[in-house]
């Protein structure tokens, strides 16, 4: 049975989709930035598509990180994704196309990573080939509209789909805001190209701390990332004052500018931490 592209488009975003980006499987060779065993053809050889889908993370949740809020905020968007992604390719094998989902984190605890760094499946690549954003700094995909404050999953379908456009012109401006703001210091400029080198180990490390204190994940890059049209819509366009957050809290605890964050980091979580 035929199905359209605007068809599953419809589909994904009755489930809760916002948004929905298509990908052949050939441009994973295409582009060659993958290595060979982390293609879709490799892990499932039947995908013709990857379909990715995506959901947005609310920016003034995100700005209270780290905080329980932003951990309920995150939690949410992955059991959202997974349940979309499985009703999608359910959907789809109904109509009589095999097809399968890569669920939107590819580890059982964050522990893992301090190990091995790495999943068996990139939806950052996968949103780059399907026309979602451009790769920035700090390795995640910048969507105009968002930012890089979107959760990514991925269908493999047997269906060929006509595929999106691959966005070529960078959204990143190579600010480097997220490498001065890192906790964990975990960003190295490379002058050959925006994405940084990035140390994935110390990033989990710092992770783990989180995670014990019940307030896991950071996302600090995320939210201080200057790109996305949802700055303007949240009313959330003074970079500066991230900049100053960690020397004006320390200096002032109540200080009014981020009384807000504050309050909300010290409950729900272990310890007491302001920032």
């Amino acid at each position: 049975m035929s199905i359209t592209k605007e068809k599953i488009v419809e589909y994904a975003q009755n489930l809760g989709a916002v948004l929905v980006g298509f990908a052949p499987s050939s441009r994973w060779d295409e582009y060659g930035e993958v290595a060979d065993a982390y293609r879709p053809n490799e892990i499932w050889p039947e995908t013709k598509t990857v379909i990715v889908l995506g959901v947005p993370i609310l920016l003034p949740i995100l700005e209270t990180t780290p905080s329980i809020n932003y951990l309920e905020q995150y939690d949410t968007s992955n059991i959202l994704l997974d349940q979309l992604a499985y009703r999608l390719a359910v959907f789809l094998t109904e109509q009589g196309h095999a097809s399968i989902f890569l669920p939107r984190d590819g580890y059982g605890d964050i522990h893992v990573l301090v190990d091995k760094p790495v999943a068996a499946f990139s939806h950052v690549f996968a949103a780059k080939y399907a026309g979602l954003g451009t790769i920035g700094y700090s390795h995640m995909v910048l969507n105009e509209k968002y930012g890089p404050r979107v959760r990514y999953v991925s269908v493999f379908t047997n269906l060929e789909v006509e595929p999106d456009v691959v966005i070529t012109k960078d959204l990143c401006t190579k600010c480097e805001i997220c490498k001065k703001l890192c906790p964990s210091g975990a960003f190295t400029t490379r002058e050959d190209q925006i994405i940084a080198d990035m140390n994935k180990q110390a990033c989990s490390e710092y992770h783990v701390t989180l995670c014990e204190e019940h307030r896991y994940p950071c996302g600090v890059c995320s939210k201080v990332c200057p790109i996305g049209q949802d700055r303007k819509l949240f009313n959330s366009k003074n970079i500066s004052l991230y900049l100053k957050e960690r020397e004006a809290i320390t200096q002032d605890p109540n200080d009014p500018e981020y009384a807000r964050w504050v309050h909300v980091r010290q409950h729900g979580s272990k310890g007491n931490r302001i920032i």
